[in-house]
C-alpha cells in the first residue's frame, strides 16, 4: 500500500495514482500453497505480459482516477473473461476508482440535481455547487454512470460485481459525510443497474475517509475487499478481520508476490451459481399488414 494520507482538494492534481493494481506484470507461478487465488489487473500492466487466467479477476475500469479510461480495459477483459468463474457463467469483477474533488477547476463538480440532462434522486436535498453532501452524492451517481458507459463501450456488461477502490491516495474532503455521500451516489447508480457493489480498502483508509456508516446507508450490507495481507497465510486471516460497513462481510482480501497482485476468496465467498437467461416468449404473428403497422407506430 502507498503511504497513508488524506489528499485534500487543493491538491488534486498530484493525488490521480491510486488503484488495487501496482506494478508491471509479469507471468508468473502463483504461491504453492494449492489456494485457488485471482487476480487484479489494471492500466499498469498495459503492454506487459499477464498471468494464465486465474480462478478469478478483478479489472480496474479507470485509469488511476475517476473519470479517466482504462487503455487497455478490452483486451484485460477479454482475458478476464476466459478465467475460471467467467467460463463457469460469473463475469469477471471490475474495480472503480473513487474520489470527492469539491469544485476544483478544471475539474467537473455538480451545480444541481442533474447530470447528462437527467433528474438524479438526491436523498441529502438540492446540489448548490458546494462541496456539500448533496453535490458530492450527485457527482458520485455521474462518475458511475460514465464508469458503466466506459465498460459498455470496451464490450463488457453492467450486470456484475463492482468494487469501489477507497484509498487515501485520491482527493477527498475534510467532511466524512461528503465522501461517504459520493459513495453512496456511486452504489445507488451501480444497483440501479444491475450491479452488485463491494468496497476495497483498508481499516485504516476508509476509516480516515468515511469515517462510521450510517446504519441506513446504502452502503450498509456491502461486501469489504481488503488489501494490506502479505501471503497467502495473511490472507487468510485478514477474512477474519471486521468488515469495512455494517452488516457486510469480507469477500476477499489481497496481497502481492512480485510483480502480481493476488486476491483470496474469503470462505461463504463464492460466487452463486449463473442463472439461466430467461427465454422471451415468441411474437404474436401480426392479424395483417395493417396491424402490424399500426402497432410500429405506436410503439
Amino acid at each position: 500500500m502507498r503511504a497513508i494520507r488524506i489528499m485534500v482538494a487543493a491538491c488534486l492534481l498530484f493525488a490521480w495514482q491510486a488503484g488495487p493494481a501496482q506494478g508491471a506484470v509479469t507471468a508468473g507461478a502463483a504461491p504453492a500453497d494449492g489456494a485457488a487465488l485471482g487476480n487484479d489487473i489494471s492500466w499498469p500492466q498495459c503492454g506487459g505480459d499477464l498471468p494464465g487466467p486465474p480462478a478469478f479477476a478483478i479489472v480496474g475500469v479507470n485509469g488511476g482516477r475517476p473519470d479517466t479510461v482504462n487503455p487497455c480495459l478490452s483486451a484485460q477483459l477479454a482475458w478476464a473473461e476466459r478465467t475460471s468463474d467467467a467460463t463457469a457463467g460469473t463475469p469477471a469483477a471490475v474495480y472503480v476508482n473513487t474520489a470527492a474533488t469539491g469544485p476544483v477547476e478544471p475539474l467537473w463538480w455538480p451545480a444541481g440535481n442533474t447530470y447528462q440532462g437527467k433528474d438524479v434522486g438526491n436523498p441529502y436535498g438540492v446540489c448548490d455547487g458546494s462541496a456539500s453532501p448533496a453535490c458530492a452524492y450527485v457527482h458520485g451517481y455521474a462518475m458511475a454512470l460514465n464508469d458503466v458507459a466506459i465498460l459498455k463501450e470496451a464490450g463488457g456488461g453492467e450486470r456484475r460485481t463492482w468494487w469501489l477502490d477507497v484509498e487515501t491516495g485520491n482527493s477527498w474532503l475534510w467532511d466524512k459525510a461528503a465522501n461517504a455521500a459520493e459513495l453512496e451516489g456511486m452504489a445507488a447508480y451501480l444497483q440501479s443497474a444491475g450491479a452488485e457493489v463491494g468496497i476495497y480498502s483498508t481499516a485504516y483508509q476508509f476509516g480516515e475517509i468515511v469515517g462510521a456508516i450510517n446504519p441506513g446507508s446504502n452502503l450498509s450490507g456491502l461486501n469489504s475487499w481488503l488489501a494490506g495481507a502479505e501471503s497467502t497465510s495473511t490472507a487468510r486471516e485478514l477474512c477474519g478481520e471486521v468488515p469495512l460497513t455494517p452488516g457486510g462481510m469480507v469477500a476477499l482480501t489481497q496481497f502481492t508476490d512480485g510483480d502480481l497482485d493476488y486476491n483470496y476468496r474469503c470462505p461463504g465467498a463464492a460466487p452463486a451459481p449463473a442463472a439461466p437467461l430467461p427465454v422471451p416468449p415468441p411474437d404474436p404473428a401480426p392479424l395483417d399488414a395493417y396491424a402490424a403497422m399500426h402497432a410500429a407506430q405506436i410503439a
